[in-house]
Parts: structure tokens; C-alpha cells; sequence
């Protein structure tokens, strides 16, 4: 399995459908050898879930390549948000009260600005993370007016065993109704149905890396 070939089938299926849609190649569990093919031939954004895992793969390349960035797809544990905001320059799954002041926090201690998704539960799942619809814009009102966060966009994990596309209308309506353009949606399964609906930022690692390393 080539990865450098993958990563060049998926640009291509963007390309097909809505050429302005961002890649985040998802590269959890995976070395800097495995990904370094990929950044020569200029893809700049990856995705981690674990801090631990990226301050060690990424701290030192991105000293040297500064026009990369790392986005954070995972939960955020309370003690890892100053290492996020230090390395990251997106976060995807903003989805709690507590994680808001921490994050405006670190940022002032920081003098850094990083870009925000919020993680809807689309469908009421309760083993999923994610702010509820109908506390949505109590939320949103929570992030930007009172802690001044830089909100994008937001993002959603359909239900697995469900037509995803039905989920990634609801969310790019909730977007247009709140007047954000920014849509993290869909992965290495659904991804064209994403951009399908709307998605502006898809995050592809099976697909380009083949099975995850334990």
C-alpha cells in the first residue's frame, strides 16, 4: 500500500467535488517517517488525538516547517489544554463549559489564538461527546462573547449504522442558521458524502495509512 498513491486518490475525490475543501490527514499512532512522504508533497494539515503522542512526533518538525498545522480531533483532558494550545492550531471537539475556560486561559498565557470547532451531538447519542442542539446558542454565546474564543465552524460524528448524509445536512443548516461557513465533517467511510453536504474540512487517516497501529 502506497501512502503517497492514497493520499493522491482522496485529493483527487476532493478535486471532483469542491476543490476548496481542506484535508486533515489523520496520522494518530502513525511515525513522522510514515508521514514525512506526505509533507513533501505539500500536505500541511494532520490530525492528532493524543497530546502526549504529538508533542513527542511533532514538537521539533514544526520548529522547522512552520506553515504546518495540528489539528486536535480528540477529547481534551483538562491537563492537557495548555500543551494543545502550545502546539495545536485547531481544536475539533470543543464540547464543555469547563474546557472553554481553560482554553481562554491558556490562550492569554500564551498570546495565542487557536480556531475552534464545536462538537454538536447531531443525534442525541449518549456514549458521544458533544454539545446538544437546543443548548447550542447558550453555549456559543457562552464561547464567544464571554470568553472570547475565535468559534469557526462546527463539527459532528454521525451514528455509525445511520445514512450520515441526513446528519450532515442537519449540521450545515445549524451552521448557515448561526452564520459559520466552517464544517468539520466526515472520514475515511463517508467522506464524499460530506463534502457532499457541505463539509468544508474532512479528516482521512485509514484511507491514506491503511489500519491504525495499536
Amino acid at each position: 500500500m502506497d501512502i503517497v498513491d492514497n493520499y493522491k486518490n482522496i485529493i483527487s475525490d476532493i478535486h471532483k467535488i469542491n476543490k476548496k475543501v481542506t484535508l486533515i490527514v489523520v496520522s494518530k499512532t502513525f511515525s513522522i517517517n510514515l508521514i514525512m512522504p506526505l509533507i513533501d508533497v505539500g500536505q500541511y494539515h494532520f490530525g492528532e488525538n493524543k497530546v502526549q503522542e504529538a508533542v513527542k512526533k511533532w514538537t521539533d518538525i514544526l520548529s522547522i516547517k512552520n506553515n504546518l498545522r495540528l489539528h486536535m480531533l480528540g477529547k481534551v483532558q483538562s491537563n492537557k489544554v495548555h500543551d494543545v494550545v502550545n502546539l495545536f492550531s485547531y481544536v475539533h471537539s470543543l464540547d464543555s463549559e469547563k474546557l472553554v475556560l481553560q482554553f481562554s486561559k491558556a490562550e492569554k498565557d500564551l498570546s495565542k489564538k487557536l480556531k475552534y470547532f464545536i462538537q454538536i451531538n447531531i443525534a442525541s447519542e449518549l456514549q458521544k461527546s458533544g454539545i446538544l442542539i437546543n443548548e447550542f446558542k447558550s453555549f456559543l454565546n457562552f464561547c464567544k462573547k464571554e470568553n472570547n474564543l475565535n468559534i469557526i465552524g462546527l463539527m459532528c460524528l454521525p451514528p455509525v449504522k445511520d445514512d450520515p448524509s441526513k446528519f450532515f445536512l442537519h449540521l450545515k443548516n445549524l451552521a448557515y442558521e448561526n452564520q459559520f461557513s466552517e464544517l468539520s465533517m466526515g472520514m475515511s467511510s463517508d467522506y464524499k458524502v460530506a463534502i457532499e453536504n457541505g463539509s468544508t474540512f474532512i479528516r482521512v487517516g485509514s484511507k491514506i495509512f491503511g489500519d491504525r497501529l495499536s
